[in-house]
């Protein structure tokens, strides 16, 4: 008996890590998109044009 309760406390421990674990991963995703949608729109046209074509 004393196994199935650690079996069931160890399970309850790993549900609660994924669940964080994805909360994380989450905020880290909408954090980059909100700044992301702060900053300039890069101009890449100019810098090509630099450069010549190679044959």
């Amino acid at each position: 008996m004393f196994e199935y309760e650690i079996a069931t406390a160890r399970s309850a421990d790993r549900i609660r890590e994924a669940a964080r674990y994805r909360l994380v991963r989450e905020a880290k995703k909408a954090r980059r998109a909100s700044s992301r949608s702060w900053e300039p729109e890069r101009q890449v046209t100019g810098q090509r044009s630099r450069f010549t074509r190679a044959a």
